[in-house]
């Protein structure tokens, strides 16, 4: 049963990320018939830790509040990609693991999981920025780049800021019920529930390539998300015959042109979705899917959201 919680504290954490924790865990709503946490901000650091927005943060907890914790919440931190983390906290980490509790990490908090080990040949989530840098740093577990959240309980991670949120009360429903975490939710002014598969809101890349064999190619297809190429098409833009331009494709994105060119104009669709009124009818044309039903089967698909949900997250209601 989750009763006791404690968020842990390194210098440089972020403030809002910590505010998310105590939000969920560490109000006392017993008014409204919602059950009230044990809970305590534990430093791993002394008494008063700084914050990257130059304020401090003081605690009279250290790490030996962690020993009853049901539930231990790692909140994100400025320069937790790169440092290295105390290894009494690590040790308590894998005690606590070890005895059957659960521990959470809120955005790059992932990393001082992952240096204890307890990421080790499970699935993670983190926030898109940090993604490369967690599996160059740690290549025994396997990062899922684009997901809101991941629970591989006893350990469950999130990606950025608002995904914590989503963790936090996708744990609340899974230890006592929907009815408890949509009150939660309701006096946060959050969405109940979203699926921790919902991908991540990431910024339209440019198209790149390990070197110019295809890299013509790729700034073309980009241009013309809205016509239909084939294969036999792109290769002989290339110079090259099918075969060898499909070989030389995978090598140098990692992927076929049919999953490139998908990709790009659901990357697009996500642009005119939050940058302009034009219908969906219009969005699928301009993005190459050509029916709204395609564009919303293929949205769907690739994100997890719809169209319309995706625009009213960036937008507002009025907006879809």
């Amino acid at each position: 049963m989750l009763k006791n919680v404690a968020a842990v504290l390194l210098d440089g954490v972020h403030p809002f990320e910590l505010g998310v924790v105590c939000e969920v865990f560490g109000i006392d709503r017993s008014e409204e018939g919602l059950p009230v946490y044990d809970f305590a901000v534990v430093s791993a650091e002394g008494p008063c830790l700084s914050t990257h927005c130059g304020f401090t943060v003081s605690t009279p907890h250290g790490l030996e509040r962690l020993e009853d914790a049901d539930l231990i919440a790692i909140p994100a931190g400025e320069t937790y990609a790169h440092r290295e983390y105390p290894e009494e906290l690590l040790d308590a980490l894998r005690r606590a693991v070890d005895r059957g509790a659960r521990v959470l990490s809120v955005c790059s908090g992932v990393f001082v999981l992952a240096a204890a080990g307890l990421l080790d040949g499970r699935r993670c989530a983190v926030h898109w920025h940090h993604a490369e840098s967690l599996a160059r740093r740690y290549p025994r577990l396997s990062v899922e780049p684009d997901v809101l959240y991941v629970d591989e309980d006893p350990v469950i991670t999130s990606a950025g800021t608002a995904a914590g949120i989503d963790a936090c009360l996708h744990l609340v429903r899974k230890e006592q019920g929907p009815e408890v975490a949509n009150k939660i939710a309701r006096r946060m002014v959050v969405p109940p529930h979203r699926d921790g598969g919902q991908a991540q809101y990431i910024e339209r890349p440019l198209p790149k390539a390990t070197c110019d064999t295809v890299g013509e190619v790729l700034a073309w297809m980009e241009a013309h998300l809205d016509q239909e190429v084939t294969v036999e098409q792109l290769a002989a833009r290339a110079h090259m015959s099918p075969r060898t331009f499909a070989r030389r494709f995978q090598q140098e994105t990692g992927t076929t042109p049919y999953r490139w060119i998908l990709r790009q104009r659901v990357l697009l669709a996500q642009e005119l979705l939050e940058g302009t009124d034009e219908t969906m009818d219009a969005i699928a044309w301009r993005t190459g899917f050509g029916t709204a039903a395609a564009l919303r089967h293929q949205f769907t698909k690739a994100l997890g959201t719809s169209p319309n949900a995706y625009r009213r997250a960036f937008r507002g209601p009025e907006a879809a």
